[in-house]
Protein backbone atom coordinates (compact mmCIF):
# COMPACT_ATOMS: atom_id res chain seq x y z
CA UNK A 1 0.00 0.00 0.00
CA UNK A 2 1.33 3.05 -1.28
CA UNK A 3 0.56 6.87 0.94
CA UNK A 4 -1.14 7.85 -2.37
CA UNK A 5 -3.78 4.91 -2.17
CA UNK A 6 -4.94 6.15 1.39
CA UNK A 7 -6.77 8.56 -0.77
CA UNK A 8 -8.72 5.81 -2.86
CA UNK A 9 -8.86 3.52 0.39
CA UNK A 10 -9.32 5.57 3.14
CA UNK A 11 -11.98 8.70 2.11
CA UNK A 12 -12.79 10.90 5.19
CA UNK A 13 -16.28 9.17 5.23
CA UNK A 14 -15.03 5.54 6.56
CA UNK A 15 -13.00 6.94 9.41
CA UNK A 16 -15.40 7.64 12.92
CA UNK A 17 -13.56 9.14 15.25
CA UNK A 18 -16.17 8.82 18.57
CA UNK A 19 -19.10 6.44 19.07
CA UNK A 20 -17.78 3.13 18.40
CA UNK A 21 -19.49 0.28 20.19
CA UNK A 22 -17.83 -1.81 22.66
CA UNK A 23 -18.78 -5.07 21.22
CA UNK A 24 -16.32 -6.94 18.56
CA UNK A 25 -19.51 -7.69 16.13
CA UNK A 26 -21.24 -4.16 16.52
CA UNK A 27 -18.33 -2.30 15.75
CA UNK A 28 -17.54 -4.37 12.43
CA UNK A 29 -21.30 -3.53 11.39
CA UNK A 30 -20.42 -0.16 12.56
CA UNK A 31 -17.46 -0.34 10.29
CA UNK A 32 -19.21 -1.36 7.61
CA UNK A 33 -21.63 0.69 7.75
CA UNK A 34 -19.45 3.70 7.41
CA UNK A 35 -18.49 1.98 3.72
CA UNK A 36 -22.08 1.38 3.08
CA UNK A 37 -22.96 4.98 3.46
CA UNK A 38 -19.89 6.00 1.36
CA UNK A 39 -21.36 3.71 -1.56
CA UNK A 40 -18.84 1.42 -1.44
CA UNK A 41 -20.10 -1.98 -0.65
CA UNK A 42 -22.94 -3.27 -2.94
CA UNK A 43 -24.13 -5.69 -0.65
CA UNK A 44 -24.34 -5.12 2.81
CA UNK A 45 -24.98 -8.44 3.85
CA UNK A 46 -22.63 -10.19 2.08
CA UNK A 47 -19.88 -8.37 3.28
CA UNK A 48 -21.16 -8.69 7.04
CA UNK A 49 -21.54 -12.35 6.51
CA UNK A 50 -17.58 -12.54 4.77
CA UNK A 51 -16.22 -10.52 7.87
CA UNK A 52 -18.24 -12.35 10.24
CA UNK A 53 -16.84 -15.85 8.77
CA UNK A 54 -13.55 -14.60 8.63
CA UNK A 55 -13.57 -13.75 12.58
CA UNK A 56 -14.69 -17.45 13.36
CA UNK A 57 -11.62 -18.35 11.32
CA UNK A 58 -8.68 -16.79 13.44
CA UNK A 59 -8.67 -13.86 15.96
CA UNK A 60 -8.11 -10.34 13.80
CA UNK A 61 -6.64 -8.74 16.98
CA UNK A 62 -2.91 -8.30 16.12
CA UNK A 63 -2.35 -7.01 19.36
CA UNK A 64 -0.73 -3.64 20.69
CA UNK A 65 -4.46 -2.18 21.08
CA UNK A 66 -5.28 -2.84 16.89
CA UNK A 67 -7.93 -5.18 15.33
CA UNK A 68 -8.13 -5.37 11.94
CA UNK A 69 -11.38 -7.30 10.70
CA UNK A 70 -10.89 -7.97 6.76
CA UNK A 71 -12.43 -10.64 4.59
CA UNK A 72 -12.34 -10.76 0.62
CA UNK A 73 -16.08 -10.50 -0.81
CA UNK A 74 -18.11 -9.93 -3.97
CA UNK A 75 -20.06 -6.74 -2.42
CA UNK A 76 -17.00 -4.14 -2.97
CA UNK A 77 -15.62 -3.84 -6.34
CA UNK A 78 -12.39 -1.98 -5.36
CA UNK A 79 -10.44 -2.52 -1.85
CA UNK A 80 -11.46 -0.33 0.65
CA UNK A 81 -10.75 0.47 4.42
CA UNK A 82 -12.86 1.88 7.73
CA UNK A 83 -11.15 3.38 10.33
CA UNK A 84 -12.64 4.13 13.86
CA UNK A 85 -11.24 3.84 17.66
CA UNK A 86 -12.86 2.67 20.67
CA UNK A 87 -11.72 4.79 24.29
CA UNK A 88 -13.44 1.48 26.21
CA UNK A 89 -11.49 -1.04 23.84
CA UNK A 90 -13.05 -4.28 22.01
CA UNK A 91 -12.08 -7.51 22.58
CA UNK A 92 -10.89 -8.93 19.25
CA UNK A 93 -9.30 -11.94 20.54
CA UNK A 94 -5.69 -10.46 20.31
CA UNK A 95 -2.72 -12.62 21.55
CA UNK A 96 -1.43 -10.46 24.31
CA UNK A 97 -4.81 -10.08 25.58
CA UNK A 98 -5.41 -6.57 25.10
CA UNK A 99 -8.44 -4.76 23.74
CA UNK A 100 -8.10 -3.42 20.21
CA UNK A 101 -8.35 0.83 20.80
CA UNK A 102 -7.82 0.91 16.95
CA UNK A 103 -10.05 -0.76 14.18
CA UNK A 104 -9.51 -0.74 10.82
CA UNK A 105 -11.72 -3.12 8.55
CA UNK A 106 -10.74 -4.32 4.72
CA UNK A 107 -13.09 -5.41 2.55
CA UNK A 108 -11.32 -6.44 -1.15
CA UNK A 109 -13.08 -8.26 -3.93
CA UNK A 110 -13.57 -11.87 -3.99
CA UNK A 111 -11.84 -12.04 -7.05
CA UNK A 112 -8.97 -11.38 -8.27
CA UNK A 113 -4.99 -10.66 -6.63
CA UNK A 114 -3.92 -10.56 -3.00
CA UNK A 115 -4.28 -7.03 -2.51
CA UNK A 116 -6.08 -7.69 1.30
CA UNK A 117 -2.50 -9.24 2.18
CA UNK A 118 -0.51 -6.25 0.86
CA UNK A 119 -2.57 -3.60 2.57
CA UNK A 120 -3.18 -5.88 5.56
CA UNK A 121 0.83 -5.99 5.70
CA UNK A 122 1.41 -2.60 4.91
CA UNK A 123 -0.68 -1.28 7.52
CA UNK A 124 0.25 -4.03 10.21
CA UNK A 125 3.92 -2.06 9.96
CA UNK A 126 2.72 1.00 10.21
CA UNK A 127 0.80 0.37 13.62
CA UNK A 128 4.01 -1.45 14.68
CA UNK A 129 5.28 2.28 16.04
CA UNK A 130 3.91 3.36 18.53
CA UNK A 131 4.16 6.83 17.68
CA UNK A 132 1.84 5.73 14.61
CA UNK A 133 -0.77 4.06 16.92
CA UNK A 134 -0.39 7.06 19.33
CA UNK A 135 -0.66 10.05 16.82
CA UNK A 136 -4.40 7.64 15.97
CA UNK A 137 -5.43 7.86 19.37
CA UNK A 138 -5.23 11.40 19.27
CA UNK A 139 -6.43 12.49 16.00
CA UNK A 140 -9.04 15.15 16.20
CA UNK A 141 -9.94 14.94 12.70
CA UNK A 142 -10.61 12.43 9.77
CA UNK A 143 -7.92 14.31 7.98
CA UNK A 144 -5.32 14.15 10.72
CA UNK A 145 -5.64 10.10 10.44
CA UNK A 146 -5.43 9.95 6.96
CA UNK A 147 -2.28 12.15 6.96
CA UNK A 148 -0.86 9.87 9.79
CA UNK A 149 -1.92 7.11 7.73
CA UNK A 150 0.23 8.44 4.44
CA UNK A 151 3.55 9.12 6.71
CA UNK A 152 3.94 6.12 7.90
CA UNK A 153 3.07 3.71 4.63
CA UNK A 154 5.41 5.70 2.59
Amino acid sequence: MHSETIDTLLPETHISLSGAPTEKRACIEYLLDLAVSGGRVTDRDAALTALLEREEQTTTGVGMGIGIPHAKTDAVDEPLVAFTRSEAGIDFGAMDDEPAHLIFMILVPAEGSDDHLQILSSLSRALMHEEVRESLYDAETEATVRETLKEAVA
